[in-house]
């Protein structure tokens, strides 16, 4: 299993809230990410890979993002992999927790990495 370290925010290191993540902070630039709502249950909304910053900047404005924060605040962690693992990642990530955005994910043999909601020991 490929360990990945997860983003939260602030000194609390508290779940980031997607609308109001100040994306000029996001260290890495090139990653995989997490986007979900809270609630109970909270769903996995979208995963995704690529440029972090901009990829959430477009999901933003994304209606079919946004409409699920309905159920709860939309949430969203990312992490640096390396680029030739990024798209085994996003397919793991997908078939793992089954989005309810996006239906189309790279034809990759996934590559299981650590869950960012696991509890640390």
């Amino acid at each position: 299993m490929l360990q990945l370290t997860w983003a939260k925010c602030g000194d609390d290191l508290h779940w980031c809230a997607l609308q109001h993540l100040d994306l000029t902070s996001i260290t890495p630039a090139i990653g995989v990410y997490i986007i979900w709502h809270d609630g109970n249950p909270g769903r996995i909304v979208r995963v995704g890979q690529g440029n972090i910053a901009n990829r959430l900047s477009a999901h933003r404005h994304d209606a079919d993002i946004l409409a699920y924060a309905v159920h709860g605040t939309l949430r969203v962690t990312w992490a640096s992999a390396p680029a030739h693992r990024l798209d085994g990642i996003e397919r793991y990530l997908a078939e793992r927790w089954t989005p309810l955005v996006g239906d189309a994910y790279p034809d990759a043999e996934p590559i299981e990495v650590n869950s960012p909601f696991a509890v640390a020991a």
